[in-house]
């Protein structure tokens, strides 16, 4: 099965502008292609792992990845998938989320000898005269056609800022410049880029002629694999500080059983023979699918050793077996009993389960609350020290909140 070949059957593309060059390009290690990341946060999330794990694909197959960091459109914001302005960051915001990335994105992307480049689009954006802007690119775009783009189109009615307006002409004007600068021929995105990528080859069929447009590729991934797991709350971060390792593994642990099977083909490297042997598993055995996942993706972001700890935190917590040494831990001290034991909202807030009284409250009303595997229903229910022994008690929220509680006196 060839590279082009095995993308299609994991299912991670969705649509390309010309599949004959593209198969071409990337089964023998021929394409140059960049996928961009606007640094709006300190850390990368799941939402960019699967345009991580192309990355590398594409990489060990011999093509050379260039990953495009947004320092300069971020200055703008990306209206794509908004309902309203992202909040404006300060350049030396932009810069430090800028250095994080990078960190994050050498656990997948080898950087080493030219095998891969890493840009940022401030070179080049911010230094661009506003005047020279309007001559030189903007007389190559239509605004009736911008109109259309549904990342404009689904604004229209609530509001579109002019900034946010010019995020298109910025984008395509990164493909002209990657594409002169770098020989970039191929530029990878999801289906809210779409459009701001056809305005990219366009520019360079306007600016460079026929023959420089006829080198140029889009491939649009697969939407679904940013979705994947969408219904969990809260952001998971690829930063260890922001989301622990073991927290990572169980939002991946906790996926729903329709999606399992799909974000294994599209986000490990399992051999596709492997997985398609999963198709008839049940019962227990999605579960297995889905610690499987959860550690190949633990494994990837923060490495075999701390997949492991994370899998036997998750046996301890669900099997009655393993190491509970690496869940996410919450300590109480000496002062925490001053006034008498502490309470069941007490200790929901202390662990970080809930961000107030009232809303631990609310959480043991609702029957979502357990403390040694045992539910809690009476909100006035206390625990001495005696109660939490020496390795402390696991309290849960929910199916997917827990931490362990200890005792520091």
């Amino acid at each position: 099965m060839t590279l082009y070949d095995e993308l299609v059957a994991r299912g991670l593309i969705a649509q390309v502008t010309d599949e004959e060059e593209i198969r071409e390009l990337i089964n023998n290690g021929k394409a140059t292609f960049y996928i961009g990341f606007d640094p709006t946060a300190d850390s990368l999330h799941v939402g960019h792992f699967m345009a991580l794990c192309l990355m590398k694909r594409l990489q060990m197959a011999g093509n050379r990845p260039i990953a495009l960091l947004g320092g300069g459109t971020a200055m703008i914001g990306d209206p794509s998938g908004r309902t309203d302005l992202r909040p404006m960051m300060t350049p030396e915001t932009i810069q430090h989320n800028c250095d994080c990335f990078q960190k994050q994105m050498s656990r997948f992307i080898d950087f080493s000898e030219g095998k891969a480049l890493l840009v940022n689009n401030a070179d080049w954006l911010m230094n661009l005269n506003y005047i020279d802007v309007l001559r030189e690119v903007g007389t190559h775009f239509s605004v009736n056609r911008m109109l259309t783009a549904e990342c404009y189109r689904q604004r229209m009615e609530k509001g579109l800022s002019f900034l946010e307006f010019n995020y298109m002409i910025m984008q395509s004007y990164d493909f002209y410049c990657l594409f002169q600068k770098y020989s970039c021929n191929m530029q990878f995105g999801g289906d809210d880029q779409w459009s701001n990528m056809l305005g990219g080859t366009e520019l360079i069929r306007r600016k460079l002629g026929k023959d420089a447009y006829a080198m140029t590729i889009n491939l649009l991934l697969n939407s679904e694999g940013k979705k994947m797991g969408k219904t969990q709350s809260g952001a998971v971060w690829l930063d260890p500080e922001k989301t622990p390792p073991f927290e990572f593994f169980q939002y991946w642990r906790n996926v729903a059983d329709s999606d399992v099977l799909n974000c294994i083909r599209m986000l490990t490297f399992l051999p596709l023979e492997e997985i398609d042997a999963m198709a008839g598993w049940t019962g227990s055995q999605l579960n297995q699918a889905k610690e499987i996942l959860a550690y190949e993706l633990t494994s990837l972001v923060h490495g075999k050793e701390e997949a492991e700890k994370a899998k036997e935190a998750s046996h301890a917590l669900f099997a009655g077996g393993g190491d509970s040494a690496h869940m996410p831990t919450a300590e109480l001290s000496a002062a925490d009993f001053v006034d008498g034991d502490p309470d069941i909202l007490t200790i929901l807030v202390k662990a970080g389960l809930a961000q107030s009284r009232s809303d631990a409250r609310r959480a043991v009303e609702q029957g979502g609350v357990s403390v040694a595997d045992t539910k809690v229903s009476d909100i006035r229910t206390t625990y001495g020290r005696g109660a939490f022994g020496e390795g402390g008690i696991v309290v849960k929220r929910g199916k997917k909140k827990f931490v362990k509680v200890t005792v520091n006196l």
